[in-house]
């Protein structure tokens, strides 16, 4: 054989790593590991998952460096992604513990990787497809289990979490571990499955039971969250979808105009937050919550600029989170409100970071959902809706699944709209390579 008739080194390889049929698989693993991390190391151990993680990293690696004719590095990540990671990690150095907040860091870091990988190698369509799969399976194996736990064996299921309230109707947790997280991620199958169902790329059959399914949960949940996003989501989709039904030379006026009903209306729920708390029955759960914030800006005084160091989810024995749950004899592993914990761990510039990384995603993601024809832009400004209002109740956006579904977002928010697009080469369509568009 001669040099000119040899195949080209590892060439397979490469076209695997390029393959769409290789990207969805790959972007159902990340999601599927992501969103099921409580089950995998409760099950398998936190070693294993954290192998699982550094494993998908690799791949990840791999499939950029194989598709990187495609990529651009100028779009590869938002500014302000980068800004406030690369301030957690100066966080390190007046960490109290720099060990501990540098592996937290790496974390944090890993799965804002993945989801640039999947912004990257997917379309908004083909991730959405890709977590109604996800989140399809996860949720009728949570069913399944409450199933089991509650009325078939009716024997709690500790090592998940699970306490078997399903013949009580409730609270149910599935193998989410808590039941705040399973109404969480609920509301975001509920956005995922309605996207689906108007793109009409799954069956209407299918969509039927995905609805139901993941608003039973919700409802079996039993979080005083659950209805708050609710809420608030459904306004999202009444303001979108007036959007989009109006002339463009009337929608600068509207937008104005709805941005300014929004800022209203935070003020007037803030003035009204006890009403609103004695009607939806989440007093109690309310009032613990205020006193943990109270506690947490306490000590954001002492530190107001810099914070205590990036930690994500508490670490329960470093200070000063020790000390708050000394204070408040509990045993809370965040601080129940993502705008306070990043004040607290990166102070004001942190939360200054965090909230124009998010502000900027939303305003794309609303830009683009409200003047391109096709309804599935709405999924990236409705999963950050969600995610921005489940934030005042937990700080799940800080870690975990919050954090990758808000880069991911902010990714494809990016790609969408970008003053990128004005410098960039050409050679991508929307940030996306032309083949991966289509696949």
């Amino acid at each position: 054989m001669t040099p000119a008739q040899a195949p080209p080194s590892h060439g397979w390889f490469s076209a695997l790593l390029q393959s769409a049929d290789f990207a969805r698989a790959y972007t159902v693993a990340v999601l599927g590991a992501v969103f099921a991390s409580f089950a995998i190391e409760r099950l398998a151990g936190r070693v294993t998952y954290v192998s699982i993680i550094v494993g998908l990293c690799v791949l990840g690696v791999a499939v950029l460096v194989a598709r990187r004719q495609e990529i651009s590095l100028l779009r590869l990540v938002p500014t302000t992604l980068v800004l406030f990671l690369g301030w957690a990690l100066a966080s390190v150095f007046w960490s109290s513990d720099a060990a501990t907040s540098f592996w937290s860091w790496v974390t944090t870091l890993a799965l804002a990787f993945l989801a640039v990988v999947i912004g990257h190698v997917r379309d908004t369509l083909q991730t959405a497809r890709a977590l109604g799969d996800v989140l399809r399976a996860l949720l009728a194996v949570s069913l399944a289990i409450e199933v089991l736990s509650g009325i078939l064996l009716d024997v709690p299921f500790a090592f998940l979490g699970v306490q078997g309230n399903l013949a009580e109707l409730g609270p149910v947790q599935g193998i989410f571990g808590t039941r705040n997280m399973l109404g969480f991620v609920a509301v975001l199958a509920l956005i995922t499955f309605l996207i689906e169902y108007r793109t009409q790329s799954v069956r209407p059959g299918v969509s039927f039971a995905s609805v139901v399914l993941a608003g039973g949960l919700a409802a079996l949940s039993d979080s005083p969250t659950v209805l708050v996003l609710a809420v608030g989501v459904g306004l999202a989709v009444g303001a979108l979808a007036l959007v989009r039904h109006t002339r463009p030379e009337h929608r600068g006026a509207l937008q104005l105009g709805l941005g300014t009903l929004v800022v209203v209306g935070v003020i007037a729920g803030y003035l009204a937050r006890h009403p609103i708390i004695a009607w939806i029955g989440a007093g109690t759960d309310f009032s613990m919550r205020v006193d943990l914030w109270n506690v947490m800006v306490d000590w954001v005084r002492f530190e107001p600029v810099l914070g205590w160091g990036w930690f994500g989810a508490w670490s329960t024995r470093e200070y000063p989170f020790s000390y708050i749950n000394y204070v408040l004899d509990a045993s809370h592993a965040t601080g129940l409100n993502a705008y306070f914990d990043v004040l607290l761990q990166l102070g004001w510039v942190g939360l200054s970071l965090l909230v124009a990384l998010a502000a900027i995603a939303l305003v794309r993601g609303w830009l683009a959902a409200s003047e391109r024809r096709s309804v599935v832009y709405a999924w990236t400004p409705l999963i950050l809706v969600a995610l921005l209002i489940d934030s005042v109740f937990e700080s799940f956006t800080l870690v975990g699944i919050g954090w990758m579904m808000l880069v991911l977002c902010a990714v494809r928010a990016g790609q969408s709209r970008s003053w990128r697009e004005r410098i960039d080469a050409p050679g991508t369509e929307g940030g996306l390579p032309h083949d991966a568009a289509g696949a």
